[in-house]
């Protein structure tokens, strides 16, 4: 039998551990950011969508275009995995703009829009804002109003942009509703130092979907999943991203999530009172260049009846 003293066994552990915290580090900055591209697929019906009715969905959420994680060749990647899916339809969820302190390069609006031109889907690319898309355009910080450059940006390529409005589409012979809702968090109202920053947002659910003239059902696209719980019974589906998943999730649970309601919508499809919501984990970083237990994900949803 081979005898090992205490001293010895606790610094082998130790080690041990150290190299373990190593090797994760490395897997979270390096790996899984920029190396992982995930398609995450969704099937669901929601309440009273129209039989017959087969639509699919490609949702590409939190780019934040920039070194290191999201360069113009990862991006690119990107482009063309989501055209692979031959979604009838393809949705940007806001954030296309990377602004934490680790950004080691700046990709400027247009020319993460022009790589984004090159989405193909039968019933077009449609997009929303994220807060992000605010935040970076100091010029509409201080006017408090838009347009904000990246808007601009993709409208000139020909990607519609929806701030409280909404697009009615057709497959087919049926029809339904992209209701896109301006950002929550738009206006940081507040930097004092140790408080927490307070918002202003633009968003206006109610006079959205007052621009709903029929029946058939309503896709609602909101870059911050908080809105949810206001959404009625009239919204089939409610789209989101700006989690991340929390970026480091682990056995389903995120230790940090930019929400005020914690993990309730930090990920995946939720089900609350027979309203569907789908939180996509996204694909950029903020904060810190670093994802683990939620790598960069297409998301790919499947409604019918």
């Amino acid at each position: 039998m081979i005898r090992i003293s205490r001293r010895k066994f606790l610094k082998t552990l130790g080690l041990s551990g150290a190299g373990t915290l190593a090797l994760g580090s490395s897997y979270g900055f390096a790996i899984e950011p920029l190396w992982r591209l995930d398609v995450t697929r969704y099937a669901l019906t929601p309440p009273g969508w129209p039989r017959g009715l087969k639509l699919s969905i490609a949702v590409i959420a939190d780019l934040h275009a920039g070194g290191p994680a999201m360069p113009l060749a990862r991006i690119e990647e990107i482009v063309e995995a989501t055209n692979r899916l031959h979604a009838d339809t393809i949705v940007l969820l806001g954030d296309f703009s990377a602004s934490h302190k680790f950004k080691t390069r700046s990709i400027a609006p247009r020319d993460w829009a022009k790589a984004l031109s090159e989405l193909k889907a039968p019933l077009g690319v449609h997009a929303v804002l994220g807060n992000h898309d605010w935040w970076d355009d100091l010029s509409a910080q201080r006017r408090l109003a838009g347009p904000v450059q990246g808007r601009r940006a993709l409208e000139n390529i020909g990607i519609p942009v929806y701030e409280n409005a909404v697009v009615r589409l057709a497959k087919g012979s049926q029809s339904f509703w992209l209701a896109g809702l301006g950002d929550q968090l738009a206006f940081i109202r507040s930097r004092r130092a140790g408080a927490w920053r307070s918002f202003q947002g633009v968003d206006d659910l109610t006079g959205t979907l007052a621009q709903v003239t029929d029946a058939a059902p309503v896709i609602l696209l909101a870059h911050e999943p908080d809105i949810f719980p206001r959404v009625p019974a009239r919204v089939a589906l409610t789209l989101s991203g700006h989690t991340h998943g929390g970026q480091v999730r682990v056995f389903g649970y995120s230790p940090m999530v930019p929400s005020r309601f914690g993990n309730r919508f930090a990920y995946g499809h939720i089900v609350e009172e027979e309203r569907h919501l789908v939180v996509s984990g996204g694909l950029g970083c903020s904060i810190l260049p670093v994802r683990m237990g939620v790598p960069p994900e297409i998301v790919l949803v499947n409604v019918a009846a």
